[in-house]
């Protein structure tokens, strides 16, 4: 897949990241991963990752009633860090999903998640 090295060079600038991948959330599958991850296991991340998004995606409490109002990303925090999931819009088939971990005490929240928008919105476009 065309820029996903690239995207995932570009996340790890983002203050305060950790690790990043792109995750296929419909079979829980790393397209691509760099940096570290939690508990030291990209495909456990992953795996979850795909849960979280499918979890937020069917249930109707986080599904929007207007019409093409779609997921765009999720923000789990903890006391460490921030788990940022910023879903890649395409006009095929979107089911990537742009996971990136944050340390809490170097990362900045917007500022990482407007990167995050970019990032996704240059995936798409290359």
């Amino acid at each position: 897949m065309p820029g996903v090295d690239h995207c995932l060079q570009e996340a790890m600038t983002i203050p305060g990241a950790a690790g990043a991948s792109i995750v296929d959330y419909t079979t829980g599958f790393p397209v691509a991963t760099t940096g570290a991850a939690p508990n030291s296991d990209h495909e456990a991340a992953a795996a979850g990752t795909a849960e979280v998004v499918q979890a937020a995606n069917s249930r109707s409490l986080f599904v929007s009633a207007v019409p093409h109002d779609l997921l765009e990303d999720l923000i789990i925090t903890t006391a460490g860090g921030y788990h940022l999931l910023r879903m890649v819009q395409t006009e095929f088939d979107s089911r990537l999903v742009l996971y990136v971990w944050l340390d809490r005490v170097r990362g900045n929240l917007a500022v990482a998640r407007r990167q995050m928008q970019r990032l996704a919105d240059d995936l798409v476009a290359r």
